[in-house]
């Protein structure tokens, strides 16, 4: 493979990471708790974009719980969407024939 031609898929590869990482930024999971009654949502970034609580939920008495019940919603959506952002990533490489779990500079 000559040098100019590996250059160029190197370029490739770069911009299609960039549209990928444009795309994620874009996404919206949504983690859940207490079998639904405590909803989060995270945009691509991991940022929470929205946090619904059952009213049955407020309770001066029961705070601690209401703090585990979000806490628990927001690790749900995280880890939604990072198995989505790996997801993707996976059929982006697979795309462009790299192998699976491959590091990329950027």
């Amino acid at each position: 493979m000559d040098f100019l031609k590996m250059m160029k898929q190197a370029k490739q590869m770069q911009e299609q990471m960039g549209e990928l990482q444009a795309k994620v930024n874009e996404l919206s999971v949504e983690g859940t708790s207490g079998a639904g009654l405590v909803s989060v949502t995270l945009n691509g970034k991991g940022e929470m974009t929205a946090l619904k609580i059952d009213p049955s939920l407020v309770k001066p008495e029961e705070t601690e719980i209401l703090e585990d019940l979000i806490l628990a919603a927001h690790n749900d959506a995280k880890a939604k969407g990072e198995a989505l952002v790996q997801e993707k990533t996976q059929e982006l490489m697979s795309g462009m024939g790299l192998p699976a779990g491959m590091k990329l500079p950027f």
